[in-house]
């Protein structure tokens, strides 16, 4: 996986204003998906960022770059913590919650939709996709919005022009660690 690749799925979690974004990325086989995490880790850990796989099949991987403390915080409002309970997440701790997403991403034929709560998503347009199954919204960027559209097209512009951004740096030669704002 290139610098390029990450930058253009995360940067708005390099950037420190969102808690995780997911990606997918094809590896010709498993040895060679832990040896680039590895690599990338050795730049992200340092700065309070995680690569991490949640899902790998024939050579396809689904990979989620979060920051534990952003998430840590999203996760604790009481209404993550309410739709959490009511899909059976009885852990505390975002490892043990990110433990069970990843089994449910693993084990579910379905996709599971609390995935927005680790992606920054507000709780209340997580709870109106999984009410509403994903009919009746009222915006569509990044997710799918039944709450305060006016914010969400404000944070969707932010994340556009973050990668804008980001892109545009990397171009001109920055590295990734120099992307990563701390």
């Amino acid at each position: 996986m290139s610098d390029e690749t990450l930058v253009r799925h995360c940067s708005p979690t390099l950037a420190g204003i969102k808690a995780g974004n997911l990606f997918s990325e094809i590896y010709p086989d498993h040895r060679t998906m832990v040896k680039d995490i590895r690599r990338f880790n050795q730049i992200l850990v340092p700065h309070g960022l995680v690569l991490l796989p949640v899902k790998f099949r024939n050579g396809w991987t689904l990979l989620y770059l979060y920051r534990p403390k952003d998430l840590e915080k999203s996760l604790s409002s009481k209404e993550a913590e309410e739709i959490l309970r009511q899909i059976g997440y009885t852990e505390t701790g975002i490892n043990r919650k990110l433990g069970h997403l990843i089994r449910r991403l693993n084990e579910s034929p379905s996709f599971p939709h609390e995935i927005g709560l680790f992606l920054s998503y507000p709780p209340e347009d997580v709870k109106g996709f999984i009410d509403n199954k994903a009919h009746d919204f009222k915006y569509v960027g990044f997710w799918k919005v039944y709450g305060d559209e006016q914010k969400a097209r404000d944070t969707f512009f932010r994340y556009h022009r973050c990668e804008d951004s980001y892109l545009k740096h990397l171009e001109h030669g920055a590295t990734l660690k120099q992307l990563i704002i701390d």
